[in-house]
């Protein structure tokens, strides 16, 4: 059976309840896209990989970091039942430092490279008095990157080592994520005020 947007994104709502991460999700496929066309790659795989990469993580969280054990293992155990290429698997195991898998792949270091970033962006839409992504500066998101009180959850560390896995200046990755996500941004609940 090929592999659709639909039928990623049905998988991921039976899997996922949270409205939060299905939003990350949302923002990450939207990013992948992006980050496809720019690499000329396949935008319909890579973002079926970004709308997958956490589909398994309400089920099965790994606090500990268990590289076969959890999230991401034990969710591309259930793609790879389900006949998702080895690649697209290989990139979301390789989202994880800790499962050991490398990222080897255009695929794989767009998904690192995008995943802690879509969700600082929208941490720091939500922030602004217009909650939305259309007026969010890169300066701001390098400021709000410096203060470690902000959207504690994300590994800043990661922001920073995915832009380099992907060769281009912090600046520009970001600017160009944000470019990807502000068409998108009322799916991920931004824009309302």
């Amino acid at each position: 059976m090929t592999w659709t947007r639909e039928r990623a994104l049905a998988l991921m709502h039976e899997y996922t309840a949270s409205d939060a991460l299905r939003k990350h999700m949302y923002a990450v496929e939207a990013a992948m896209r992006a980050m496809a066309l720019r690499a000329g790659e396949d935008p319909e795989a890579w973002g079926i990989v970004g709308l997958l990469h956490d589909f398994d993580y309400e089920r099965y969280p790994n606090q500990e970091h268990h590289p076969t054990e959890g999230h991401p293992a034990a969710g591309v155990r259930v793609l790879a039942e389900q006949g998702l290429p080895e690649p697209w698997q290989r990139a979301i195991l390789g989202h994880g430092d800790y499962t050991g898998v490398p990222r080897d792949t255009p695929m794989a270091h767009a998904l690192f490279g995008v995943d802690e970033l879509c969700g600082f962006l929208v941490a720091c839409a939500l922030v602004r008095p217009s909650r939305s992504l259309r007026d969010l500066e890169v300066s701001s998101v390098k400021k709000k990157l410096k203060d470690k009180g902000f959207a504690r959850g994300v590994n800043r560390e990661d922001v920073i080592r995915g832009a380099e896995e992907l060769g281009v200046p912090l600046d520009d990755h970001i600017a160009f994520v944000l470019e990807a996500l502000r068409p998108v941004e009322q799916s991920l609940g931004l824009g309302t005020a």
